[in-house]
């Protein structure tokens, strides 16, 4: 955090090869964050140049009590639920990608693939509110206190939105399995 606003300084002073450092440093985990975020290569990359443009030029804004790192993610997601306002075609996020599909039959990687999409759509129907958090706490890993810096809300709010999230998963899932066990024991037949 202090190398951060130490290179923060310096940009100020007209140093841009101080932000360079900066992108270079945070490009990759950003880009990460946002792919999982719409599921698009492009727009995952318009949005990281996006976020690292509108940090740039409102870094007279940035307070050095914050992690550089968690005011340029709240950018980044506030920038990624504009997309989602404007653009509804979101449609999956690339979770098949963090994890591999190891399985001793094609059917049961057939399996195992539809429970990766069926998770993918259901997180991605989740009201914005929960698909923010669930995502920064599970797919970026993040704590709760980082999560609550990022979205400017206290803890327990995203405890809160954390618990319903999961909530509305386990139910919409449970419900689409179920469905989608029917159809499996019909085709065992």
């Amino acid at each position: 955090m202090q190398d951060d606003w130490l290179l923060i300084q310096q940009v100020q002073k007209g140093n841009r090869d101080a932000y360079a450092h900066l992108v270079d440093k945070y490009k990759e985990r950003l880009y990460s964050y946002l792919y999982r975020m719409t599921g698009q290569q492009q727009d995952a990359q318009d949005l990281t140049q996006e976020a690292f443009i509108k940090a740039y030029c409102q870094l007279d804004k940035y307070k050095p009590t914050d992690a550089f790192l968690a005011w340029l993610y709240r950018i980044a997601s506030n920038l990624c639920i504009d997309a989602w306002r404007k653009n509804k075609h979101y449609a999956k996020t690339p979770l098949e990608e963090t994890r591999l599909i190891e399985s001793d039959t094609p059917e049961k990687a057939y399996l195992e693939k539809e429970k990766q999409d069926t998770l993918q759509q259901q997180i991605m129907a989740l009201r914005e509110e929960y698909r923010v958090v669930f995502m920064l706490k599970y797919l970026e890993q993040m704590s709760y206190k980082e999560i609550s810096e990022i979205l400017h809300v206290p803890v327990t709010t995203v405890q809160m939105r954390i618990h319903h999230a999961k909530k509305k998963l386990r139910a919409s899932i449970a419900q689409e399995m179920s469905g989608g066990a029917a159809i499996y024991e019909l085709l065992q037949n």
